[in-house]
Formats: structure tokens, sequence, C-alpha cells
């Protein structure tokens, strides 16, 4: 577990929320989340069958791309990686667009996703996600910046190559990784070379 503050941040008491497109309301009767593109098995799960599914409980400390981060929030939810056993992901997805009820849409390296923390969250600090927090789930990977935890998930899309998600067309960073203040493209440390989207900073 991380436990120093990353560049450039400072814990805060509160939350700010954002919200692209408003949050929308939700039935939890009828939502569900769905797999598609590069998988051999597109699967689609209730909220109940998840909650069936082995659940991780952590605890890892929230950071926005804004500076400000919130400490020690316990996350409850199904492994990402368990997610993409069931779905079997093809060996020629690199990327993993996730989509929301709202429209919007956030990009992340597969390899990012597949960290062992990484989560597709059903519980926030024992309880339900609240509305604004993107009820029922939201992905969660601890390394990244929180845009790149999209709200109120509805689809995993898994991509041979990289396209922009809604921040991303505005100039936010590809990847989005805290360590390296990665906030806005062209940002970051040395380059390396990632598969579908050529060199970029990390």
């Amino acid at each position: 577990m991380q436990t120093a503050t990353p560049p450039g941040q400072s814990f805060a008491k509160r939350w700010a929320i954002y919200a692209a497109f408003g949050a929308p309301s939700l039935d939890l009767k009828t939502w569900r989340l769905s797999t598609k593109g590069l998988v051999e098995k597109p699967v689609t799960m209730s909220f109940t069958e998840l909650e069936r599914l082995p659940q991780v409980k952590l605890t890892r400390d929230f950071h926005c791309v804004t500076t400000w981060s919130i400490k020690d929030v316990v996350w409850e939810g199904v492994s990402f990686r368990e997610l993409a056993n069931l779905t079997s992901v093809k060996k020629e997805a690199a990327w993993v667009m996730f989509h929301c009820a709202d429209g919007y849409t956030a990009p992340v390296p597969l390899e990012d996703a597949m960290v062992e923390d990484s989560l597709i969250a059903l519980k926030m600090n024992g309880k339900p996600i609240p509305t604004q927090q993107g009820f029922p789930v939201r992905p969660f990977i601890p390394h990244l910046y929180g845009w790149k935890s999209a709200k109120w998930l509805t689809d995993l899309e898994f991509l041979p190559q990289y396209e922009d998600g809604y921040w991303e067309m505005y100039g936010y960073h590809e990847r989005g990784n805290v360590w390296d203040q990665e906030r806005f493209k062209g940002q970051g440390g040395k380059h390396v070379r990632h598969k579908g989207l050529g060199s970029i900073p990390v």
C-alpha cells in the first residue's frame, strides 16, 4: 500500500463531486454490466451476479487530477482480473474503455487495469456507492487519477489500440499515473512504448 503523498497532491477532508453530464438515475433491477470488443466470451451481469463473485476489500487513497486527495477510502468489489478472466480477453487487447450510463468514457491501458488492486467497486466505506459517486459500480485503479475511475459504469470495451475518452479529447493524459504526474498529454517521465499507442510519457 502506498503511504506517501503523491507529488502535487494534498489531502482534503471532503470530496469534490464532478459529473460531466449530470448524475443519471439508475434502477438496480435493470442495470447491467457488459463486456465487449476483443473478448472470447462477452458477458452481461446484474448487480446480484457481481455480488456473487469473489469480493475483494482494500483501503486505498483516492487522487483527483485537480490536486486534492482523500485518504484511506475502503473499497469493496470484484477484481478487474476476475472479470477479465470470465470474459476471456483476447491477446490483441491493449486498452479497456470504460463506458458509462451518462455517455462518459475513459480509456485505460490494459496493463494498468490488470494490476492486483484494481477493482470494479460495489461499495465505498462499507456502504453502497452513493449516486453522486457512481452508483451502482465504478472501476477503481489506485495508481491512476480519479477521472479514470469512471462513475455509473455500464460497459467494459476491450480495444486493440488507444482511443480518446471524454477528458482525453480535451488534452488529459492517455494513462494518468498519479505518481508520475501524468495530468495532461505530454507530461510525465521517460517515454516508453505502449502497444497500440506508440511513445507516450509514463
